[in-house]
């Protein structure tokens, strides 16, 4: 069987439907529409890391008037699973998960529902301070998956809705 070249796969690619998210760049249909959404508040140390996370992914126009509002609620859980025999924990699960909605901002139609979420293992070792800032860093890589789960979800939303 012959190989195909890079130049054939190339031409093959617009035949399967495939199309760029992103296509047009930051003046693209996507973008646009990412830009004009408005991230609510959420509490706690997790929601500001989301809320920040997700500000960043979002690029919102300032001074601009928002077209959807973003609601975000976490549910945040730090689990012990790894047990010695002295029933000291060694290892732990930080979960962190959102149930989010898209709501359309002059009428406060939802336009989305869903949840996003990720986990991540932690050592627990004999230093109290390592551990801690285990956990702190695994929240911080937590809060930007949840963040990309999040808005590539809306991308999607947006995609389909133009």
């Amino acid at each position: 069987m012959k190989r195909l070249t890079p130049l054939a796969l190339a031409l093959l690619l617009p035949g399967c439907g495939l199309q760029p998210l992103y296509s047009g760049g930051s003046g693209g249909d996507v973008a646009q529409a990412l830009a004009g959404v408005e991230v609510a508040p959420i509490p706690g140390k997790n929601g500001w890391l989301v809320a920040n996370a997700l500000k960043d992914r979002i690029a919102a126009i300032p001074g601009a008037k928002p077209r959807y509002q973003l609601s975000v609620e976490l549910d945040d859980k730090i689990e012990g699973f790894g047990i010695r025999r002295d029933d000291a924990i060694t290892r732990e699960r930080r979960t962190l998960r959102a149930r989010y909605q898209l709501k359309d901002a002059a009428n406060g139609t939802v336009l989305v529902d869903a949840t996003a979420g990720s986990d991540a293992g932690i050592d627990v070792v004999q230093s109290e301070y390592a551990t801690i800032a285990a956990e702190n860093t695994a929240l911080e890589r937590l809060a930007g998956e949840v963040a990309d789960q999040i808005v590539a979800r809306i991308a999607l939303y947006a995609k389909r809705t133009q």
